[in-house]
């Protein structure tokens, strides 16, 4: 199979959009791997460190507060969920994005479930603690499903895309 040539201004939005996708899979597997090499002692200490100037000039800094608040209870098995769930979160992503890069049929129905369920995920948090970016990424992810159906349809139909130049 060929790799997926955008057409027109929505095509190129639906790589784009599953593009950020996949760079975000990405520094979720780095971010996974991450989590199991440093203990969370050490991760502790490193965002003490990382923060100790900021909370010495303002004690009530959001990010240095809540990055101080999140790593001080951290506990290995607490590490190794957060782990596990970055590398399988991040893996599934950049198989899907690069199904879906290379026109593969069967990714894209995966992609639309596995948005979905996450879309309810997050549906769920924004209910008991709403917040701008996680609207925001909600959002998007309901653009990001409503381009892939609309892209699944077309490779279905079999003339996706006009010829493009290579």
């Amino acid at each position: 199979m060929a790799w997926f040539k955008p057409g027109d201004l929505l095509d190129r939005t639906f790589e784009i959009g599953i593009i950020l996708k996949g760079l975000d899979g990405l520094l979720e597997l780095i971010g996974g791997i991450l989590l199991l090499a440093v203990s969370p002692a050490t991760l502790s200490r490193l965002v003490v460190t990382l923060t100790q100037h900021e909370i010495s000039e303002d004690p009530h800094d959001f990010i240095a507060t809540h990055l101080l608040h999140l790593t001080a209870g951290l506990h290995q098995s607490t590490v190794w969920f957060g782990a596990a769930y970055l590398l399988l979160h991040g893996a599934v992503k950049v198989v899907l994005v690069v199904a879906l890069l290379r026109n593969q049929l069967w990714a894209y129905p995966w992609t639309i479930v596995f948005l979905l369920a996450f879309i309810g995920y997050q549906i769920y948090r924004i209910a008991l603690h709403p917040t701008v970016g996680l609207v925001v990424l909600t959002v998007f992810d309901a653009f990001i499903v409503w381009l892939t159906w609309r892209e699944y349809g077309r490779q279905r139909a079999g003339g996706a895309h006009p010829a493009t130049p290579e």
